[in-house]
């Protein structure tokens, strides 16, 4: 099966000189969540904004869908990417349903069925139909939150992009939809490329966890491999996970 997403000896520099992604050779499986972790710096965020084309490769391929990315038209290439961030990013002024809405429109789909796709997106994210009325700024966090994956969902893209995403939530809301969704995704099996500096949420929601550091790809293991790996990074990880969970 060929790959949804392909690093070919990708690196990244700034003017030239400072580089934040080193000779990256990654394969993205369809369907899979694929969890880049690492600490601040490590180039997760980086080698995210390479495959919705936010940032170009200075050296190297990257290929979408067998595709490189220079040869995708870069509005068709960033529509089938579902994009969500950290603290959401929705449009303060919009309703909910208007910021739902917004690819679909773009993508000139008919009244009925947007409004159709709303309400089920709504219902898909566990939030009551009648938030579509709603506006940002009378949500919780954890209702921005779905917001956003519902928005990210809308025109219903073969890959998700996710870039800390629960990151900024209260713990017990953030446990709470790390479980929802990974049930979603047990359920839409979108490629899935999720970014985290948390062990417990790689862990948790990845098919397979890309550890790096200082720009560069270490290893990539399934959860399970991870706990029992030697690799010096992986186990300060895993001690520090211990750490905090005795301090607690």
């Amino acid at each position: 099966m060929p790959s949804a997403i392909e690093f070919r000896h990708v690196s990244y520099r700034v003017n030239g000189t400072r580089e934040l992604l080193h000779d990256l050779n990654l394969e993205i499986q369809p369907g899979e969540t694929l969890v880049l972790l690492g600490r601040s710096g490590s180039g997760k965020t980086t080698t995210l904004k390479l495959i919705n084309h936010l940032l170009t490769p200075t050296q190297g391929e990257l290929l979408v869908e067998s595709r490189p990315t220079r040869d995708w038209n870069v509005i068709q290439l960033r529509r089938m990417i579902g994009y969500v961030i950290q603290e959401v990013g929705l449009f303060p002024h919009f309703t909910v349903e208007r910021n739902i809405a917004l690819v679909p429109k773009i993508e000139g789909w008919p009244t009925h069925r947007i409004a159709a796709r709303v309400h089920e997106l709504l219902t898909l994210v566990g939030l009551d139909p009648e938030t579509a009325t709603r506006y940002p700024r009378e949500l919780s966090g954890g209702q921005r939150q779905r917001v956003g994956v519902a928005r990210a969902l809308a025109a219903d893209p073969p890959i998700l992009l996710m870039d800390e995403p629960f990151g900024a939530l209260d713990p017990i809301t953030r446990a709470e939809l790390q479980r929802e969704f990974r049930a979603l995704q047990t359920r839409l099996r979108k490629t899935v490329v999720f970014v985290t500096h948390d062990l417990r949420e790689a862990l948790f929601l990845g098919t397979r966890i890309a550890l790096m550091d200082a720009g560069r790809l270490l290893t990539v293991l399934t959860p399970e491999q991870f706990l029992t790996s030697a690799d010096p990074l992986a186990t300060a990880y895993k001690n520090a996970f211990v750490n905090v969970m005795e301090e607690t």
